[in-house]
């Protein structure tokens, strides 16, 4: 399937209905009046998050979204039918902008999160109820830039041939591409992570950085918009340098790239895996590496699993840390 993170919408609440304008006259009564009735306001449209819905692909090919109509006022004094509302199911994790003045709308964290992003107009008042009847009012109309940013615990990070991809195959069911050259994983891929009798998490590949990214180079906006909503890192380095490129310089490259972005991302905790401790050049590079940039690392090869139960565990004792410094700051 097709990821698509980002769609802009039109979007029109429905049009109130017509009030009716109509006179009656029973029998045995010297004069007509009026007995139009009122009609029915539009429907609104809603935008709700659905766990259902992975992508903002549909939006590719449909940019347009509208309410129903309000029914008409009737004669002796009968009232129009609301319109039916409209409701647009969207990725948990869609942020809902204004695509004019760049304003956060609402930002659907939570399943089954909703919000009316278009009220309808109000329905005409028939002349039985006014002096004269009077047209409805127009739905609102809004034009929306949706914006996803998926939700996960972990956060995968590191250049290109990492190893990412590798290290979620090993610890999920999710089976994203593999292969040895890189931006091999174009989109972000989610992963369900169980670890003995842990409770389970959920971890994100996120495409291979590059020098540059902050500034939007290699797709860099759409790659680094999807850690913001992670917890914590885990940061791949390759530490045989088959890629070309000095660990010690790629770890600090990256983490130069999460702040230029923002520096909140620079804040998250990071737990460091040297990768490819397979291979002989890593574990020569292991004790300067951890020399020069002076934090605990986590030795692994996603190739042969070695060190990579250790880490998942690292991972999830930071998240419980994490949990637990958010409830007390909130208490």
């Amino acid at each position: 399937m097709l990821f698509v993170d980002q769609a802009k919408i039109t979007v029109k609440g429905g049009d109130g209905g017509k009030g009716c304008s109509a006179f009656t006259q029973p029998p045995y009564t010297r004069s007509p009046y009026p007995d139009g009735g009122d009609a029915g306001s539009g429907g609104d449209v809603i935008l709700t998050a659905d766990l259902n819905v992975a992508t903002l692909l549909d939006f590719q090919f449909r940019h347009e979204f509208s309410a129903g109509r309000g029914g008409h006022g009737g004669s002796n004094n009968k009232t129009g039918k609301r319109g039916l509302d409209y409701t647009i199911r969207l990725p948990v994790g869609t942020v809902i902008m204004d695509a004019g003045t760049g304003a956060v709308l609402r930002d659907l964290k939570r399943s089954n999160e909703s919000v009316i992003i278009a009220h309808g107009g109000a329905g005409g008042r028939g002349n039985a109820n006014t002096l004269e009847a009077t047209p409805g009012q127009p739905g609102e109309e809004r034009l929306l830039q949706l914006q996803l940013k998926l939700i996960a615990d972990i956060g995968l990070i590191g250049f290109p041939n990492a190893g990412k991809s590798s290290l979620l195959s090993r610890i999920s069911t999710a089976r994203p591409k593999v292969a040895a050259y890189p931006f091999t994983t174009r989109y972000p891929v989610l992963g369900v992570v169980s670890v003995a009798d842990r409770t389970p998490i959920v971890a994100c590949d996120i495409p291979g950085l590059i020098e540059g990214a902050h500034a939007g180079k290699g797709l860099g906006f759409q790659f680094l918009r999807h850690i913001e909503r992670t917890k914590i890192l885990i940061h791949l380095v390759d530490l045989s340098g088959s890629d070309g490129r000095d660990p010690v310089q790629a770890y600090q490259q990256i983490n130069q790239e999460l702040a230029s972005y923002s520096p909140l991302l620079a804040e998250k905790p990071q737990l460091i895996a040297a990768n490819k401790m397979d291979i002989p050049e890593a574990k020569e590079a292991l004790a300067r590496f951890e020399r020069e940039i002076q934090q605990p690392v986590w030795p692994i090869s996603c190739v042969t699993g070695a060190g990579v139960t250790k880490l998942l565990h690292g991972a999830l004792d930071a998240l419980e840390k994490l949990k637990q410094e958010q409830a007390e700051a909130a208490s």
